[in-house]
């Protein structure tokens, strides 16, 4: 019933026009920033550390436009809800899908990653329209069940399979023989149990899956940045592809997971406040 009545609740909150849930995105900028305060300790303590070169004041402006446009993504991803394949096509530019398709015309599996930067669940539903290929889209289950049915049937909206990253290589063994698009959200914090290696991202020591080199050099498929990037008009972006490895059998241990968390780390020093600062990346310390 609860899984009912919020997804009830979140298709009527997203019948309403971009331009009025906008509006709705710029009150909740001064609730979340000035009133309630959400998670400021851990984005500024996140930011501090990251941004070491940086005074207090340009912390507090890159944490001020994170605010801004936090509320943003709340509100565009409600509207995945209901939102039209036309309307996903004309919020998001895909700038070269011949760097994926070019693979998949020729039979290859390919390996799509991304990070929690600018609107990534827009990015899913974008690139499940990009061709007629399975799309995979390798996800941590939410420890609320409620919301991560909720959402994975939004995510679901146009096409893409949700795949819990435990149960990937069931999944693929069903897909043998057929080319397809696995699109990882690569910056998540693992368990313990889930990853032992750690390198150095945004200045700090930082647990990382390795989930995507191991596919890839499992399946012997290419991995490919997907990088989205907010335009300058407001709700609008784009998503550029670029190879990273063709031949993962080329490379050697955790070259891969440097790679791609290498990327992720200059887009977002390139522009910060589009990254989800709000998460606890570090939490995890290296046990001694």
């Amino acid at each position: 019933m609860k899984e009912k009545t919020l997804s009830a609740l979140l298709f009527i909150v997203s019948l309403l026009p971009f331009w009025f849930l906008y509006f709705l995105s710029d009150i909740l900028y001064v609730l979340i920033y000035y009133v309630f305060g959400y998670r400021k300790a851990v984005v500024f303590d996140n930011l501090r550390n990251s941004f070491p070169e940086k005074d207090e004041k340009e912390i507090k402006s890159i944490a001020k436009k994170f605010y801004k446009y936090f509320p943003d993504l709340i509100v565009e991803a409600i509207k995945m809800k209901s939102i039209t394949e036309k309307q996903v096509r004309e919020k998001i530019e895909l700038l070269n899908i011949e760097e994926v398709n070019d693979y998949l015309d020729r039979g290859i599996a390919v390996i799509g990653v991304t990070a929690h930067y600018c609107n990534w669940e827009l990015g899913i539903h974008t690139m499940s329209l990009m061709n007629d290929k399975p799309k995979l889209v390798i996800y941590k289950p939410l420890s609320n069940k409620t919301f991560n049915d909720v959402y994975n049937e939004m995510r679901t909206r146009f096409g893409a399979t949700m795949v819990p990253m435990k149960q990937i290589l069931r999944h693929l063994v069903k897909l043998r023989g057929t080319p397809n698009f696995s699109i990882f959200v690569a910056d998540q914090t693992p368990v313990y149990q889930d990853s032992d290696y750690y390198l150095e991202f945004l200045n700090q020591e930082t647990l990382v899956y390795t989930g995507v080199e191991r596919l890839a050099k499992l399946t012997n498929s290419p991995v490919v940045f997907c990088e989205i990037r907010r335009k300058p008009q407001r709700g609008k972006y784009y998503c550029r592809f670029t190879t990273l490895v063709e031949d993962p059998s080329l490379c050697e241990p955790h070259e891969i997971t440097k790679m791609h968390n290498a990327f992720t780390e200059r887009i977002i020093q390139e522009e910060p406040q589009y990254w989800l600062w709000s998460h606890r990346r570090w939490k995890r310390k290296r046990r001694t």
